[in-house]
């Protein structure tokens, strides 16, 4: 009765399968099949067998199975195993790894998420630049207090005046001309820190620091996503990578990218060095970013030519 369960079972395992299998692939369809036969037959060779009865023999013999007396039973039943073991075995070898270009990729395949990676990422190329370009601003308002700092010392002593006008109008209307002449000197080192303090707030309200920081998070964030959805989309379309300058220079941006990353908490502290090697990394990550558009362009082509709608 077992075997016979387990033909219906199989029978109808083979059915299912075969329904869900397309069927232009015909040898991919068969070694499915296969693999589900080899799995349910596996199954049932290990499941605790029933006590063999007359009965039992009798339904055997109806679907041409030669019983053994119950002497032999117990020999024969230890060897049933090998057979299903050995099919699931042979099948798993010798099956070839599914393709993943095929229909179950679905719009993924289509040239519409094919273009959205090389949009995002030239889009994220000047989203780069502009984030560039706001740490350099916040480098600058943090750097400029010590500039204005040092150019305050240059200037001689006011004599508790406000300015160096106030000053030399005061040493002028004391008739000490040596003084006036030099307050009168250090009136452009005056305007130099007023033009320094006037950029400095201007900086300050563009609120650099917070924007940089934000942009870069989103950057990293997005930068990595589609760095890896752009491989994934070439298997889907083709079923292979293709290793080369593109490939290279986008794991090469994603890798710089970190490593700037990990550089934020010592700058928090001050380090000097670690704003250097962020500074430096970002830098090189854009010559990359530039490197792979550059590189981009043909499989773009490539991908306006051949890819299907949608």
């Amino acid at each position: 009765s077992i075997l016979l369960c387990n033909k219906e079972l199989i029978r109808k395992t083979f059915t299912v399968s075969s329904s869900i299998v397309s069927s232009r692939d015909l040898i991919h369809k068969m070694k499915v099949s296969l693999l589900f036969l080899a799995g349910v037959a596996m199954a049932s060779a290990f499941t605790t067998r029933a006590p063999v009865t007359t009965n039992n023999r009798i339904l055997s013999s109806k679907v041409g199975l030669m019983m053994a007396d119950n002497d032999d039973e117990s020999s024969s039943t230890a060897s049933l195993p090998v057979v299903p073991a050995a099919t699931a075995a042979f099948w798993a070898l010798t099956s070839s790894s599914a393709m993943a270009a095929g229909p179950d990729w679905g719009l993924f395949e289509g040239k519409t998420l094919s273009l959205l990676h090389p949009a995002m990422m030239a889009s994220m190329l000047l989203f780069s630049v502009s984030t560039a370009l706001l740490g350099f601003d916040w480098r600058r308002q943090r750097t400029m207090g010590d500039e204005i700092s040092a150019l305050k010392k240059t200037l001689p002593d006011l004599g508790g005046a406000s300015s160096v006008a106030a000053a030399v109008a005061a040493a002028e209307a004391s008739e000490d001309s040596v003084m006036a002449a030099k307050l009168k000197a250090a009136a452009p080192i005056e305007a130099q820190i007023k033009e320094l303090q006037d950029e400095r707030k201007a900086l300050a309200e563009k609120g650099p620091r917070d924007k940089h920081f934000s942009q870069g998070s989103l950057l990293a964030l997005i930068g990595t996503v589609f760095a890896i959805e752009g491989p994934l989309n070439t298997y889907g379309r083709t079923g292979k990578l293709f290793p080369g300058p593109h490939l290279y220079a986008g794991a090469g941006l994603v890798c710089l990218w970190a490593l700037a990353a990990a550089c934020v908490p010592a700058m928090q502290k001050g380090d000097d060095t670690a704003r250097t090697v962020h500074i430096g990394a970002n830098l090189v990550g854009i010559g990359f970013f530039v490197w792979q558009v550059q590189s981009g362009i043909p499989i773009l082509l490539k991908v306006i030519e051949k890819a299907p709608w949608p």
